[in-house]
């Protein structure tokens, strides 16, 4: 177990050492005049008034100071660090919206502003390098679209076989730099800190559904939406949430058989399920699949191994969260308040 050192009881270690050494001081310093005072009076008389001066005018009232000295120094110590305690609670509350947060120093003790002002610098290298990051990211992706749209095009005059799987291949990869371009707009906005808009989760559903349902059908699968009769509404950006939605449903398709179906369902609350005929996965094996770079049947034999990885960073960027069932074998967004 690893020893935590506490300043409050230094101090209060410290100002006790200071009170006793004090008190022990100054009972001798009484000691030895009074003994000048009654050098006149015999030895063990003149101890024995001596004792009781100081036990009535040194020692009581010490004794009876001490209380309230002891209950006014912890109080002010509590207050010393009263800030520091809320700066700890703004953090804690800023989780999801760390991107332009600052420790509050108005409020802070002199003594405290060299460490929070280090923190606050951190914090401005820390989103300086995201905002570096985000950019490069979104200038590889979109530098990407143009020759692959001039791929595309080449193997669309192409006479061979396999065409229509390079065509295919080709497809994936541009819907995969689209969803990367979009969570580099998600972070760009969560940085500015732009408001986020009423999206209704059924006409998500509806739309994406509606969307992909003829090249689901395409594959001898099918695919059914269930949306209640209560509307659901959250904040964020729909497109993001579509984009979340249709990994879900490719996802789905790629581990249900040929006959199978795929199920949506909005609700209840704020939430999107998207259940399969696939063997589902554990919580454990979903944390391990929404890590970068990470495969499982879940993911494209040919692909990046993205897709759970981008859903779940589009659903932290909405305060929401990525979550399975596997008993149900669903996968589901679930947002704030489901």
């Amino acid at each position: 177990m690893t020893y935590r050192r506490s300043v409050s009881r230094r101090l209060v270690r410290g100002l006790g050492l200071v009170g006793l050494v004090g008190t022990v001081l100054l009972l001798a310093a009484v000691a030895f005049f009074y003994r000048l005072s009654f050098a006149d009076l015999a030895a063990g008389e003149a101890t024995s008034r001596a004792l009781n001066e100081m036990l009535d005018h040194v020692a009581l009232p010490v004794v009876i100071l001490m209380a309230p000295v002891a209950f006014v120094g912890l109080r002010v110590i509590r207050q010393a660090f009263t800030p520091l305690a809320e700066a700890a609670a703004e953090i804690e509350a800023a989780r999801g919206h760390e991107r332009g947060f600052r420790i509050d120093t108005s409020r802070m003790p002199s003594e405290a502003l060299p460490f929070t002002d280090a923190v606050n610098d951190l914090l401005t290298r820390l989103d300086d390098a995201a905002v570096r990051q985000e950019a490069f990211a979104a200038d590889v992706a979109h530098e990407l679209r143009t020759p692959l749209a001039v791929l595309s095009l080449e193997l669309d005059r192409l006479d061979h076989a396999e065409a229509g799987r390079l065509k295919g291949d080709v497809a994936a990869m541009r819907r995969l730099i689209d969803q990367l371009m979009l969570l580099a707009q998600i972070d760009a906005a969560t940085a500015a800190q732009l408001a986020p808009e009423a999206v209704s989760l059924t006409d998500v559903a509806t739309d994406v559904v509606s969307f992909m349902a003829p090249g689901i059908i395409a594959t001898g699968k099918t695919i059914a939406l269930e949306t209640g009769e209560q509307s659901h509404t959250v904040r964020g950006r729909r497109e993001a949430i579509a984009a979340a939605l249709r990994n879900l449903i490719e996802n789905a398709v790629r581990v249900t058989p040929a006959g199978g179906a795929v199920h949506v369902s909005v609700g209840p609350g704020a939430a999107i399920g998207v259940r399969d005929d696939g063997p589902g996965l554990s919580p454990d094996r979903l944390r391990d699949l929404v890590r970068r770079h990470s495969r499982a049947d879940h993911a494209s034999k040919d692909g990046a191994g993205l897709g759970l990885a981008i859903v779940d960073r589009i659903m932290a960027a909405h305060g929401g969260m990525l979550a399975t069932d596997s008993d149900r074998r669903e996968l589901s967004l679930r947002f704030p308040g489901a």
